[in-house]
Formats: structure tokens, sequence, C-alpha cells
């Protein structure tokens, strides 16, 4: 299923997204597997990381900088005839985004509407936008951010016209 395709994944380097690229590259062999995120030093230390050292030596894994506040870039590595997005981007700390509330919206609100906006424009098949369990009764501007973000995600299947794009969000 994932074999020879393109993937992007937005917040490639965190936990979820360093874990995600071992098994995708484990159990599949994708084209290209771009990893998204803004952090230089995450980047820099996944690509000397021992466990995937053995698939250095092909042109398989690649890494964007990059923020998914910023459309015309996120648009820049969609533009590669990308198949999939995982979207694992986000704030997630709650008191950070407690004290930080307009970047916690900013990333998670409308980095998500960018998510969003990128993917229709660029033709990608299926987007799996990753969720929280805060966002079911959200008690947090992190979990209301999520619900907001979760209700975009399935309310662009609505949007797409004549594109051939699936939008999910999972938990």
């Amino acid at each position: 299923m994932l074999d020879d395709k393109n993937i992007l994944i937005t917040g490639g380097t965190g936990s979820f997204g360093r874990n995600f690229v071992k098994t995708i590259l484990t159990n599949y062999k994708p084209n290209k597997l771009i990893i998204y995120s803004r952090d230089e030093l995450k980047q820099y230390d996944m690509q000397h990381d021992p466990s995937l050292s053995k698939f250095f030596d092909n042109e398989t894994l690649r890494y964007f900088i990059g923020d998914i506040r910023d459309l015309p870039r996120l648009k820049m590595a969609m533009d590669n005839d990308i198949s999939y997005v995982v979207h694992a981007a986000a704030l997630k700390q709650v008191p950070t985004a407690e004290y930080n509330p307009f970047e916690a919206v900013k990333t998670n609100v409308v980095g998500g509407q960018n998510v969003i906006d990128a993917s229709i424009h660029c033709g990608v098949k299926k987007v799996i936008a990753l969720s929280t369990d805060k966002a079911c009764s959200p008690i947090s501007l992190y979990g209301a951010t999520k619900l907001v973000s979760d209700k975009l995600f399935v309310s662009a299947n609505n949007y797409i016209g004549t594109n051939d794009v699936k939008f999910s969000v999972v938990r």
C-alpha cells in the first residue's frame, strides 16, 4: 500500500514522527519519505540516528525545514507528487498552550488549515491528521484548538470540489 508512494509527515521529528518513520521504513518501500519540521536540531539528530542509518544510502528519506504556519513552504514541500500526508505537527503541551494561546491557535488551527489548503492545491490523495483525547470534551486551550483542527479536517471533505483527496482524523 505504501510501497513506491511519496509520503510527507508534518512534525516528523517529534516522538510520533520518529517512530512512524522507523515503522514505515521497516515495513514498506516508499519512493520518498519527507520529514517536515521546523526543528533543525531534531532533523540533524534524526539524520544521524543509528537505527535509521541503513536508509541513508538512498534517496528515500528527505528533510524539509518548514513550519505548518508557512503555507507557501508547505505547498513547496507537497509539490513533490505526494500521495499521503500524515499531519502530526502541533503544539501539544497543555501548559505551553495555556501560556501562549495565540501561538497554539496559529499552529494547531491555522497550521491545520494550511495543511488542508496545501493538500488540496497539490493534489494529495490522503491526509491523516493526528488528534488527541483532549479534543473530546476540551477543558484546556490545547484541547479546544485540537477540536477545531479535527472539525476542519473532517469538513475539508466537503470543500475538495473535483479533487480526489480524502481527509481523516485519528486518535
